[in-house]
């Protein structure tokens, strides 16, 4: 009979519905899933007349609760937070070093020139002379301590690009094999919602690292590029992103996909790799630039003025300082005593200071400095100080702000594509009693059939 048909239908349909609740209420918990739904179909009459009702329910497919621009949004704001999140400890670093009581320049260039101050109130005392080569021994070796934090921070940012590197070669493969096995799986009617799932959480991980543009094609693949427009994925095949050491130490970028080499701009990348260039390129570098241009100026200046005076013995004056301008090290010439030191400006007369006053005034005096200008060389570390902790606090608010950001989108996204128990509870009871209603029909229908037999002997 016809209308057993149709129940029989409707409690299918029904059947469909509780699996898929099912299956949302099982993966209420797990990450990145997307809940899905039965979509119904009525099917209609078969044949014609006004008393033709139809054929019953079908479930052509099910839905699946996902909006695409909530899903880039979230991964836009993975992007932004990766790239601040990378940035931050670095910060830190520089900033508590730079602080830190037995690494301030400032305080390596106050007992400096305190020492000189010193002696100048007994130009031929030994002691005090020794005492300045002491203490520039001991400012030499606070800038070269400074310069090592500072140049082993490059190489941890080397080493963390090259780790990130890894991961997006590792998950661009991943992508692309799960853009293979989605399109295989449309194309013979398999529902591949659990691999767009995963194929989605890749995405977002990849996100992290660097920022991406990511486009929906027609056979259910996506194709995922850097903002710049360097391939990553299309369909089943992935690039490669290598580094390329430069010869000023620096890494570039290049990407091979298929046969072809792309170069890749390191402005604008976004996610962690972008936020180490940032960092590198715009603080560390230019603070290890200034910090060798501090001590290349002292060391010029103070032993020029040296150059201008005599020694005790009447002696033209030598060099206190040899800076290494390939390394940006700073030490004292090997083999500098306290009576080599040139502070008289009169061969003849031994005690006369007048010499070494100069070179006292030298620290109330303007230097070109990389990156700052000319500055005071007593005020050039209290601004590059200054500087890096405004850099520090705007990173920490550029921070705070991008994580707020990012679980907006989280909740955004989770409001259409996670899973609600409550309404997955709801759903369970309707779909129920639709199942169980049709299986009434069917009851009905074969009473029926019954009683027509029954009339008919």
């Amino acid at each position: 009979m016809k209308i057993q048909q149709i129940a029989l239908s409707g409690a299918m349909a029904a059947q469909a519905a509780l699996n898929t609740t099912s299956h949302n209420v099982a993966n209420a918990m797990t990450p990145g899933f997307t809940r899905q739904g039965a979509l119904f179909s009525a099917v209609g009459p078969t044949a014609a007349g006004a008393a033709g009702s139809g054929n019953g329910v079908r479930v052509p497919s099910l839905i699946r609760f996902s909006d695409g621009y909530k899903s880039h949004q979230l991964w836009s704001a993975a992007s932004e937070l990766g790239r601040h999140e990378t940035v931050q400890p670095y910060l830190k670093q520089i900033e508590q070093v730079m602080s830190g009581e037995g690494s301030s320049l400032n305080k390596g260039l106050d007992a400096f020139f305190g020492a000189l101050n010193a002696a100048s109130v007994d130009p031929n005392s030994a002691p005090l002379r020794q005492q300045i080569i002491t203490e520039a021994e001991a400012l030499a070796q606070r800038f070269n301590g400074l310069n090592q934090v500072l140049l082993n921070q490059r190489l941890s940012i080397g080493q963390q690009r090259g780790a990130s590197v890894t991961q997006i070669n590792n998950l661009a493969e991943q992508i692309a094999r799960l853009n293979g096995e989605i399109t295989a799986a449309e194309s013979i009617n398999v529902n591949p919602s659990g691999l767009v799932d995963e194929r989605d959480l890749r995405i977002d991980e990849l996100s992290q690292l660097v920022g991406l543009s990511v486009v929906d094609q027609p056979d259910g693949s996506r194709s995922v590029s850097l903002k710049s427009g360097v391939p990553l994925v299309a369909g089943a095949v992935a690039g490669r992103m290598e580094l390329v050491n430069q010869l000023d130490g620096s890494q570039a970028i290049e990407v091979a996909f298929a046969k072809e080499s792309f170069k890749v701009r390191t402005e604008g990348l976004a996610g962690q790799l972008g936020g180490l260039y940032e960092f590198e390129d715009g603080v560390l570098m230019p603070t290890v630039a200034s910090i060798a241009s501090l001590a290349e100026e002292l060391a010029t200046r103070v032993n020029g003025q040296l150059a201008a005076g005599f020694a005790p013995d009447g002696s033209p004056g030598t060099d206190l300082f040899v800076f290494n301008g390939a390394d940006g090290l700073l030490s004292v010439r090997p083999g500098a005593t306290g009576d080599e030191l040139a502070f008289s400006s009169d061969p003849l007369q031994a005690g006369n200071s007048d010499n070494l006053l100069a070179i006292i005034g030298l620290q109330n005096q303007s230097v070109p400095i990389a990156g700052l200008g000319s500055v005071r060389m007593g005020d050039v570390y209290t601004q590059l100080l200054g500087g890096i902790g405004i850099r520090s606090q705007q990173s920490q608010a550029s921070f705070d702000t991008a994580k707020t950001v990012r679980d907006q989108a989280q909740q955004s996204w989770a409001s259409t594509s996670s899973v609600n128990t409550d309404e997955e509870a709801i759903n369970l009871v309707q779909y129920q009693q639709m199942y169980t209603a049709n299986m009434k029909v069917i009851q009905v229908a074969g009473e029926l059939f019954d009683a027509v037999i029954g009339s008919l002997r």
